[in-house]
């Protein structure tokens, strides 16, 4: 007899998949959905992966390691997401506030040596966001905006560490220090440290992790700065919640005016209030940013204060406490007529471990996840954590989701602000010509700008209307150049290439010229 989970997630799965009716379409490769219609895979598809640095987690995997080891297994990592079909990588390069670049603001970071300030004798970022480009990965910054140290003792930072030069900057709290975000100059300090890396490098995105007010008791003893700063709010909470808020929106102004298109979002905990708080929040009973974290995620959304948005829906399907197919059409509804796009985060890091639920030992949980998403159009992707996981695949969770979901490649989403910007340069096809490996297709770049990546067509015969609008004819998306060959092994006579440029922003141009395979 079924579990009572089992069950639910069933009814769950079935109530999601027919909420939204999705296109027919005859692809041999997709699974068709619940209700009868094949899937059209999109061409624009969030495929994301963290690697985080805090704690040594992902990269590097331990401190002192030599410039040459480091570099070794950060491209392990992004040759791991060109395995696992991902297009994006979100990299942790200010973990605690301390930096993976030569900051004139803070000291390097002691993950990569062991020594806080110590140079590492390369410059990792610089390093990271080649090697992600050189594979068609969007690179995107994570940063975490106000953990000073995972310890509590101001003099083991750096002597120049700004916690050490300005003392009042900092409050401990549950064993770490942090930098106290209701000071003004505490909040355009970060901001400042944080757009040096924007400014300075070629990245795509500037990313915000879940972690923001680590409490919401007076524990976290910022008393002197309420007094100072609070007058006219009606309690501590208040506060808290606006020094947040002026965090998030002055972030959006700053990275629109030095770096228009850079994405800009946030990951918060996946719950902004249980229904039980406020009648907008969701049917859940889980810890809440809103309340917990001062962090008003729902409010950033609908204020238009973010490019996206991709909640940690780190709960399996029917879990009681905060149900993953009740939460995703909850974070459906308040991104659906924003111009914020939705990526959910993926638990990656409890499918098969043996300390979490039976649901969690499910290879298939995580492959559902991206089933019910498919039902609700305002989920535009995913974002795996952590990198680790993603490699490990225990009970191959990872690779099931994988092999059921990104049977296409996919373009990273296109954030709706820059949609309207100028395309690409329509490409020219030189040739498509078999060999022995197959057809050999040769693609030349066009105008002044080199594309970004190249995102190469097969049809049997002439492509119709709206051919180029999905994946479903999609076969590759490879890293942009004047000019690129590509060999399609699956390739045959009689067969139609075309390619369209992509831009790094991911707008597409229009189609090439096709080429007939004879």
């Amino acid at each position: 007899m079924p579990s009572r989970r089992t069950v639910l997630k069933g009814l769950a799965l079935a109530a999601a998949a027919s909420a939204v009716p999705l296109p027919a379409y005859a692809d041999p490769t997709t699974s068709p959905t619940a209700d009868g219609a094949a899937y059209v895979p999109p061409l624009h598809q969030m495929r994301g992966m963290w690697i985080a640095s805090v704690a040594n987690i992902n990269w590097p995997s331990k401190q002192g390691l030599s410039a040459d080891e480091q570099k070794a297994e950060f491209i392990a990592w992004v040759d791991l997401a060109v395995q696992r079909k991902l297009n994006s990588v979100f990299v942790q390069i200010r973990p605690t506030a301390d930096a993976f670049w030569p900051s004139p603001f803070e000291p390097w970071s002691h993950w990569l040596t062991g020594v806080q300030g110590q140079d590492p004798g390369y410059d990792p970022l610089g390093f990271a966001v080649a090697e992600a480009h050189k594979r068609g990965l969007a690179f995107h910054a994570w940063f975490n905006p106000y953990r000073v140290s995972m310890q509590t003792d101001p003099s083991k930072l750096h002597p120049d560490h700004p916690g050490r030069k300005h003392p009042e900057w900092i409050l401990p709290f549950g064993g770490k220090l942090y930098y106290n975000p209701g000071l003004p100059e505490v909040r355009k300090f970060c901001q400042d440290a944080m757009l040096d890396a924007l400014t300075r490098y070629d990245i795509d995105g500037l990313h915000f992790d879940d972690y923001f007010y680590p409490t919401n008791t007076t524990a976290f003893d910022d008393s002197a700065a309420f007094a100072q700063y609070g007058a006219g709010f009606p309690d501590l909470a208040t506060w808290r919640r606006h020094n947040v808020d002026l965090m998030v929106s002055e972030m959006q102004q700053r990275v629109r005016e030095a770096k228009p298109e850079v994405a800009w979002g946030i990951s918060p905990s996946g719950i902004w209030r249980n229904k039980a708080s406020d009648p907008l929040g969701s049917d859940t009973s889980g810890g809440q940013s809103y309340d917990g974290l001062h962090a008003d995620t729902r409010g950033w959304v609908k204020k238009g204060w973010l490019d996206y948005i991709a909640p940690q829906l780190y709960w399996y399907m029917g879990q009681p406490p905060a149900d993953y197919s009740k939460l995703v059409p909850w974070w459906s509804d308040v991104a659906n007529g924003t111009n914020t796009l939705l990526w959910i985060g993926q638990a990656a890091y409890k499918a098969g471990d043996p300390a979490q639920a039976a649901d969690w030992q499910d290879p298939a949980e995580l492959s559902d996840h991206l089933t019910l998403n498919r039902a609700h159009p305002q989920v535009s992707g995913d974002i795996w954590y952590n990198a680790n996981d993603v490699r490990v695949d225990r009970i191959g969770s990872i690779s099931t989701a994988v092999n059921n979901h990104y049977t296409r490649p996919a373009l990273a989403p296109v954030v709706p602000r820059l949609a309207g910007g100028e395309p690409p340069r329509r490409p020219v096809l030189a040739y498509a010509l078999r060999r022995s490996g197959g057809v050999e297709v040769r693609v030349v770049a066009t105008g002044r700008d080199e594309p970004f990546l190249f995102a190469i067509f097969r049809f049997s015969g002439r492509p119709g209307q709206g051919a180029f609008d999905n994946a479903s004819n999609l076969v590759a998306v490879v890293p942009g150049d004047r000019q690129v060959r590509w060999v399609d092994p699956e390739g045959k006579r009689g067969d139609h290439y075309h390619v369209v440029a992509v831009d790094r922003v991911n707008r597409t141009s229009k189609p090439s010229n096709g080429f007939v395979v004879i």
